[in-house]
């Protein structure tokens, strides 16, 4: 059975009471005067009725009028919500709604000062990243312009840095604009079917002197000999493989190694596992590791290069496929990173 109302039964009680002393009132005035009968059934039934209405709707109007300038005032509710449903008299429903609102807006207050808080961690690495590579390129420029290039052997090696700092900024720029295409869904893959195994072996092949350079030895972890056939874009699959194993031989131990294992997953899931001996990453860094332009090492060093954004790009790549990638670190002992593919019936 539905609840009455609390304003219901407070209109009911206060009506009863009136009644009771009107009709009690009336039964002596009646007495007194002889003149007692069964009009006064009649005049309390009356008497409650219009009681009852007349208070009901007076202390509907009193409550409505106040209740109706907090929603104005806190804006409660959405406009479009306001017109769908009434504003409700009763305190216990208002005192939940109110909060249910206090609780959203902190939740959206504490969203909102995160995000202010990564957009200026943001605007801050992307302005640091731009700017050593042009004011390095500016240096350069400017001695050539203040003399030295009237001398071929500074002039040369001047300009040959100057373009190697304007291919940073390029390489930038264009990690830049490949995140927010994926971000705003415009960059489209090209879904195909290919040997997993094999687009491996070919990333070994690229980054073979990168490793040789850090003594790092690029295998797998058994004797494929077999395909294994995925569906996936080729190419941003390969970019994917390049960045982590590129990551794994920047931070991995000199004369460590870099192992690559292809597993099945589920049924339609295989699972690509790229593991290294590492320095590993703290706990506290690996929530915020796929971040763009953020880095484990707070001193701002650039030492290792690239752009700040290979796990962006990477975590991006894998989710425009429906996919996961997973992360297991452990400081001083190495990184596992891993992702799933879809296989190839």
């Amino acid at each position: 059975m539905q609840k009455i109302k609390k304003t219901y039964k407070f209109a009911l009680k206060t009506a009863l009471y009136i009644t009771l002393f009107l009709t009690l009132s009336m039964s002596v005035f009646l007495y007194v005067n002889n003149n007692l009968n069964g009009y006064v059934l009649i005049f309390g039934v009356i008497t409650y009725l219009i009681c009852f209405f007349i208070i009901q709707y007076r202390v509907e109007r009193f409550i409505y009028r106040r209740v109706k300038k907090i929603y104005d005032d806190l804006t409660l509710l959405e406009s479009t919500s306001l017109t769908k449903q009434p504003i409700t008299t009763d305190m216990a429903t208002l005192t939940k709604e109110i909060d249910k609102y206090a609780r959203d807006k902190k939740l959206e207050i504490e969203t909102l000062k995160i995000r202010e808080e990564y957009r200026k961690e943001f605007i801050g690495n992307v302005s640091h990243e731009l700017k050593t590579p042009l004011f390095t390129v500016q240096g350069y420029l400017l001695t050539l312009i203040e003399g030295a290039l009237n001398d071929k052997e500074i002039r040369e090696k001047y300009l040959n840095r100057a373009n190697k700092g304007v291919e940073r900024l390029i390489y930038i720029v264009k990690d830049l604009d490949m995140i927010t295409k994926f971000e705003a869904g415009d960059l489209r893959l090209n879904i195909k079917t290919f040997d997993i195994v094999e687009l491996v072996r070919s990333v070994f092949e690229l980054l073979e002197m990168k490793a040789a350079k850090r003594k790092i030895t690029l295998t797998f972890d058994q004797d494929y000999s077999k395909p294994i056939l995925v569906k996936a874009d080729m190419e941003r699959i390969q970019q994917v493989l390049t960045n982590l194993i590129v990551n794994s031989i920047k931070y991995g131990r000199e004369k460590g190694t870099t192992e690559v294992s292809i597993e099945n997953l589920i049924k339609n899931k295989v699972i690509v596992r790229i593991t290294d001996n590492g320095e590993g990453i703290a706990k506290t860094n690996i929530s915020r590791i796929f971040e763009r332009f953020y880095r484990v090492d707070k001193s701002g060093s650039r030492k290792e290069g690239g752009s700040g954004l290979g796990l962006s790009i990477v975590k991006h790549i894998i989710e425009a496929h429906d996919e996961k990638i997973y992360i297991e670190s452990e400081l001083g002992v190495g990184s596992e990173f891993s992702f799933s593919l879809e296989k190839a019936e």
